[in-house]
């Protein structure tokens, strides 16, 4: 007589039909489309190059208040450079250059993102009530950016702290929107998801970058200044992730978890105590931590080069807004087919194989950099091409490996660990920029020392076994890895 299979579990994507797994992958794609309209309108382009002069106005009028107001801004360096102790603004009592004050405002909030994203993971999977977290999160997200419209004059405070509070949602969204891709996707079907979700996410990020791309070059003939253009294209941005994430929140669903008795209260105490047993049970699988820390080094250098391509662009290069949205513009429709591409490499060649081989190109990149010259668009955008083709497959192909390493039912506790890394530009990363910047007030210094990021990532990376962390963590080993 045979002995009848085990009951699939709950969160088991084995135990869905085909056709309920593709719905429900098909709403997961819209928010990679929701979301990455705050990656690309506020954090490539916009915010950087915007709120660097509002913090220049600022420091003009506290240092300077005898200079002109367009002097000033004109001029900035050089009047610094001849007064000695001038030229900053006051961040909490401290004296810090607008050069920096963006970078720092990137270190701010991903070291929140830091401590408080392992607790959203937590709080995700001990709960399971992840559609409702995701839906909160991403609306919290989206008003903090809608309100990005007030940022003028010299209230470069209000746009730092918008923004970091925008970029904690939005890490916060993105944790357990990540740990939905085991649950909807089978071992074999994961790298192929995950590719698609970020590939469409540049189609929507790029969509509606081409739109305020047209508002911004027409700004004049609309009867607006180009500061009010910007500040449009920077709320517009919230609104296309608060309208376009009613689509996952009406597929997705919650999965059964572990019933837990007791009061929200208690049911939050619980998710610290979860936290806990989950970091301590990293040590049981040295494999899943040594890809962590590789996947955090490496990601940490894409994300500090992409959250300072603007300001690069505008400050080391002297390119104005029109090529630098033009360009990050042709990084997100390009991104596109390069992620899809990373993704048939990584079913010939072996997904490993093809995120080492990415490392490789960001190097070359970074490299690159030092030598572009200023006011040369088309060797910016040369750069630019190249980062398209190896930016979103490095980073979906990357996801798809750590959900192959982690135990299931823990989806949400350790992609937090993941995400704060991911999307949003890195803390040791911006840490460094800012650093770089404030000792040598040079973004092609800065960008360059990333190249110690990609080399030690990809050592890391290629030490790790991957079928061995793989069973380790109690998971099927994909067919190709």
């Amino acid at each position: 007589m045979p002995v009848p299979a085990p009951p699939a579990v709950p969160d088991d994507p084995t135990a869905d039909s085909p056709a309920a797994r593709r719905r429900e992958q098909r709403g997961w794609y819209f928010y990679d489309w929701a979301n990455s309209a705050f990656y690309t309108t506020i954090i490539s382009v916009f915010l950087g190059p915007y709120l660097i002069p509002v913090a220049r106005t600022a420091a003009c009028a506290k240092d300077f208040p005898t200079v002109a107001a367009e002097t000033c801004a004109r001029d900035f360096d050089r009047l610094a450079a001849a007064h000695p102790g001038l030229g900053y603004v006051d961040v909490l009592g401290a004296d810090v250059r607008p050069a920096a004050f963006f970078g720092l405002t990137l270190t701010v909030a991903v070291f929140l993102q830091i401590v408080f994203l392992p607790i959203v993971g937590a709080l995700a999977d001990h709960t399971g009530r992840k559609r409702e977290l995701l839906g909160g999160f991403a609306y919290a997200g989206a008003l903090a950016t809608m309100c990005l419209y007030f940022v003028e004059g010299d209230r470069y405070l209000l746009g730092g702290v918008l923004f970091v509070l925008a970029n904690l949602a939005y890490g916060s969204s993105v944790v357990v929107y990540d740990s939905f891709l085991p649950q909807i996707s089978t071992p074999d079907e994961r790298d192929g998801v995950s590719s698609r979700g970020w590939a469409i996410g540049y189609l929507g990020g790029g969509l509606l970058l081409a739109l305020n791309l047209v508002l911004y070059l027409q700004h004049e003939s609309l009867g607006l200044s180009e500061g009010m253009s910007v500040r449009i294209s920077m709320m517009s941005a919230g609104l296309w992730w608060a309208t376009f994430t009613v689509v996952p929140l009406l597929r997705l669903r919650n999965r059964p978890v572990p019933v837990h008795e007791g009061t929200a209260l208690r049911s939050v105490a619980g998710s610290f105590r979860q936290l806990g047993r989950t970091l301590a049970e990293l040590r049981r699988y040295p494999l899943t931590l040594l890809f962590l820390v590789a996947y955090l080094v490496y990601n940490d250098g894409i994300q500090t080069v992409i959250g300072n391509s603007a300001a690069f662009a505008a400050e080391a290069l002297k390119l104005d807004k029109t090529v630098q949205i033009s360009a990050i513009l042709m990084v997100q429709f390009v991104a596109f087919f390069g992620a899809l591409l990373m993704g048939l490499l990584a079913r010939r060649f072996g997904t490993k194989r093809t995120v080492l081989g990415s490392l490789v190109i960001w190097t070359v990149i970074v490299v690159a950099a030092m030598y572009v010259q200023e006011g040369q668009a088309l060797q910016f955008y040369l750069m630019a091409l190249a980062i398209a083709i190896v930016l979103g497959g490095t980073q979906a192909l990357s996801r798809s490996l750590f959900s192959q390493v982690i135990p299931r039912g823990r989806e949400a506790e350790y992609f937090s660990l993941l995400q704060i890394s991911d999307k949003g530009s890195a803390f040791i990363g911006a840490l460094t920029v800012t650093i770089a910047l404030q000792l040598t007030n040079s973004y092609r210094i800065a960008i360059v020392s990333m190249i110690i990021f990609f080399v030690v990532g990809f050592v890391l990376l290629a030490l790790v076994n991957l079928p061995k962390a793989i069973r380790a963590a109690g998971n099927e080993v994909p067919h190709r890895i």
